[in-house]
């Protein structure tokens, strides 16, 4: 299985074109964030003395949240390709078990989205500084990596599902690409959440994504928020967070960040069961 997953994590990242489209859409946000929105978003906090470094964290949870899912979407098209050319059946004539042979698509997957996470955590963390921001304490750090973890899995989860239904590249390529576009605007990234009609927010509020999405938020964002809104009534506070997409509300009572992490693990269980139906039920699934 480890044998596997090395081999399709060399795959992919050999495939440069592969790893630049999986991040197309993070690179587009924070295009538009650089040379469009970030000012007007930024403007929106003139009065706040961190209004800035405020935004650039809420504009990096969300990067983590895009880049974490559509990686590990794209790591999964080596599952693709190699079902298409027709690759597994050589698996299938070796000694490796079928089980392994999916772990194998599904561990390099994770560790992809991972990986491709902790670089962009890291690559946001200079950008906000040298936007005159703060680093993110130790604490904070291991709490952000923690949520990209359970984040992972649950993202893997869901993918391996909705990868299982394609079985050439072209079919693959159409869906990865409407994926990264869309997940931008139902984890509510490209515009913040409180902006956009109560409908669309029920609809971000009930994907699984979004709750990853909120909960890297509150890390991330936690720090700035005190600092820049301290002395602000806390029922002003919480306007801000539930426009900014930090807090979700149902029935008017804000979410609490393990309600988030309970909604990410069952996601991931709910979805890993349907997985391992998905592979008992069909022949060879790769």
């Amino acid at each position: 299985m480890i044998m596997l997953a090395r081999r399709n994590l060399t795959v992919f990242f050999r495939d440069k074109a592969a790893v630049f489209f999986s991040l197309l859409s993070a690179l587009i946000v924070f295009g538009l964030y650089i040379f469009f929105l970030g000012d007007l978003w930024t403007s929106n906090l003139e009065s706040i003395v961190n209004g800035q470094e405020i935004m650039d964290s809420w504009l990096i949870a969300g990067l983590l949240t895009i880049t974490s899912f559509t990686s590990a979407m794209g790591a999964y098209g080596v599952m693709v390709e190699d079902k298409a050319r027709g690759i597994s059946k050589d698996f299938y004539a070796s000694p490796v078990s079928r089980k392994n042979i999916v772990a194998g698509y599904v561990l390099s997957a994770l560790v992809t989205g991972f990986i491709v996470g902790v670089i962009t955590l890291v690559l946001g963390e200079v950008y906000i500084v040298s936007n005159g921001g703060k680093w993110l304490d130790v604490f904070s750090f291991i709490e952000v990596i923690g949520a990209l973890i359970i984040t992972s899995v649950m993202n893997n989860s869901l993918l391996f599902v909705l990868v299982s239904f394609f079985s050439t590249p072209v079919s693959f390529s159409a869906a990865s690409t409407l994926v990264g576009t869309l997940i931008g605007f139902i984890t509510g990234i490209y515009v913040p959440t409180g902006v956009l009609s109560n409908s669309m927010q029920w609809v971000i509020k009930l994907f699984p994504v979004s709750h990853a999405g909120a909960l890297l938020r509150q890390i991330i964002m936690d720090k700035p928020l005190s600092l820049g809104f301290g002395a602000v009534p806390v029922d002003k506070v919480l306007d801000v967070k539930e426009t900014l997409g930090v807090v979700f509300s149902f029935g008017g009572q804000p979410m609490e960040p393990w309600m988030h992490v309970l909604v990410i693990l069952g996601t991931a269980v709910l979805f890993f069961s349907l997985g391992v139906v998905i592979v008992s039920r069909t022949k060879n699934f790769t």
